[in-house]
């Protein structure tokens, strides 16, 4: 039969034309050439040899399993043949349970194969669903789990994890198999991925399915949710996703998370997020040199903390208890930097230094012969802010530059993320001044920053720093409107031969005029000289 079948049959595109074409005759059988997984093959090897020795003898050692189906009368469709069951229903998979509905009615066509030009396609219809399913995942925790239906040979052909869980040496023939750690939504987000060819991710399943793709070695699906979390990163997710980045061996999302958490560090300490991370990735960040922040800021984001690692080991939250779990971390905070006035009104009463130490400190503010001290009495060095200057030649004249309360604007794009802290401005052309300035940046109309202040110009053609509250995140090819508003001495000094690029370090600045601008700025000349940033 084996050697009739390799002379005479067709191939497995032939067959299927003779079954679509076939409409009006009645075939009497239909044979089916498979090859078996190897753990299959032994198991059936020895069962030919205990059932007939002879004739298993004469078969190759390779052997194949011949599936013959008598076709009758009436002709059965898929949905006949492979009875589909109940769609499980959850809210956690509930995204996906539509197109496991719509699956469904296409198979209910005699040749919903046919509908479908790419293996792509055809393979999307078998995702989330039970027709032709070999195996099943119970997916989830302990009372929270989805059963999922899967398909062996697809799941090996995406995932090197599943071909050895299939196909592999050491191969376990369940038809069920428990995934504990993975989260149902995030399992199916990478099915849907290895199914059909598409990523769909959100800010709520990221994480997971980042999980779910580095335990399953699916690297093209753990990219796009690397470059996802990179194109979301703030500072109010920076802390968390450094703690998930250093798990998962992520480094460039770990160097984004530390460019966001250095420049914004006052932000990303107060975060949320912050009280989240393990011990570990809160000593990385106390020991952070270049953390952009004042001292004060970093002790109380560690009391914060220490006040919810207590109530994860669930001990009361006293001063003690928070010393406790801080442990050696509390050495990385450089309490003798803080000005005098934070330590005297913050750390010296927050009741987690000790007497002895508390008194050596003060010995160390005010005393000639300094006490030695376990904390670090060295300043961070925080971030040097540098300066995209987009004029060649400044100027003034009697009759300008005027305010009145109108607004200079200009737009910029930059090619890589930085930080804008402030804007460098002029100042009077006439003896010295003060001036009044409220600055802003927007994005697209949105307010990211503001800041009003005061700033004294020496007379002198020198640019004069204004700053943001908090230095604000840009996001590579997107313009930005940087404006100010000025109240002070109308007769100031103004820009010329204004450039339409500038390459400051590795970033390149773009501008082009605002229609926010009514006070004559744009691109050759007027005011804002200056974007000042962390890059």
């Amino acid at each position: 039969l084996l050697n009739d079948f390799s002379a005479c049959a067709p191939t497995a595109q032939q067959l299927n034309t003779l079954m679509v074409d076939a409409k009006g005759r009645n075939m009497k059988c239909l044979t089916f050439f498979l090859m078996l997984p190897e753990s299959v093959k032994s198991k059936s090897s020895k069962s030919s040899k205990k059932g007939n020795a002879s004739g298993s003898s004469k078969l190759p050692p390779v052997c194949y399993e011949i599936i013959t189906l008598r076709s009758k009368k009436k002709k059965k469709m898929a949905a006949d043949i492979f009875p589909t069951k109940k769609p499980v229903t959850s809210a956690t998979v509930q995204h996906y349970q539509q197109q496991n509905l719509n699956n469904n009615n296409t198979i209910q066509n005699c040749n919903w194969q046919g509908l479908y030009s790419t293996i792509r396609e055809r393979n999307s219809v078998m995702f989330n669903n039970e027709l032709m399913a070999d195996v099943h995942f119970v997916v989830g925790q302990t009372g929270r789990t989805e059963r999922l239906p899967g398909h062996r040979y697809v799941l090996a052909v995406g995932s090197s994890v599943f071909h050895a869980m299939f196909y592999g040496e050491l191969a376990e023939n369940k038809d069920e198999i428990h995934i504990p750690d993975v989260e149902p939504a995030a399992f199916l987000a990478m099915l849907k991925y290895i199914y059909c060819d598409e990523i769909d991710l959100s800010a709520d399943t990221v994480l997971a399915t980042l999980y779910a793709a580095k335990k399953y070695i699916v690297p093209h699906l753990a990219r796009a949710c690397v470059n996802f979390l990179e194109t979301s990163l703030s500072a109010k997710n920076a802390c968390v996703l450094l703690s998930q980045s250093c798990l998962f061996e992520e480094p460039e999302l770990t160097q984004r998370c530390w460019e966001v958490i250095d420049a914004q560090a006052e932000l990303a300490l107060r975060s949320e997020g912050f009280c989240d991370i393990d011990a570990q990735t809160l000593e990385s960040i106390l020991q952070r040199e270049t953390l952009n922040t004042k001292e004060i800021v970093v002790f109380e984001a560690a009391l914060c903390w220490a006040d919810a690692e207590c109530q994860r080991q669930e001990l009361t939250s006293s001063t003690d208890n928070k010393r406790k779990v801080l442990g050696k971390a509390m050495y990385l905070i450089r309490i003798p930097t803080m000005a005098l006035d934070d330590f005297a009104n913050g750390a010296a009463q927050s009741g987690v230094l000790t007497l002895a130490e508390t008194n050596d400190i003060f010995l160390w503010y005010t005393a000639a012969k300094k006490p030695e001290l376990e904390f670090m009495s060295q300043p961070r060095k925080g971030l040097s802010p540098q300066r995209c200057h987009r004029f060649q030649s400044c100027a003034y004249r009697s009759n300008q530059w005027r305010y009145r309360g109108r607004c200079d604007s200009i737009q910029f794009a930059v090619d890589k993320r930085v930080f804008i802290a402030g804007f460098g401005l002029y100042g009077s052309s006439c003896g010295s001044a003060e001036y009044s300035a409220k600055i802003e940046l927007k994005r697209q109309g949105v307010l990211l920053g503001q800041n009003l202040s005061k700033y004294f110009s020496d007379g002198s053609s020198n640019t004069f720093p204004v700053w943001f509250e908090y230095p604000v995140q840009i996001e590579p090819d997107t313009f930005y409107t940087a404006s100010v508003v000025l109240d002070g001495n109308e007769l100031s000094y103004f820009g010329q031969e204004g450039m339409t690029e500038v390459q400051c370090g590795k970033v390149t600045f773009q501008f082009q005029c605002s229609s926010d601008s009514t006070n004559g700025t744009g691109v050759q000349g007027g005011q804002i000289p200056e974007l000042i940033f962390y890059a």
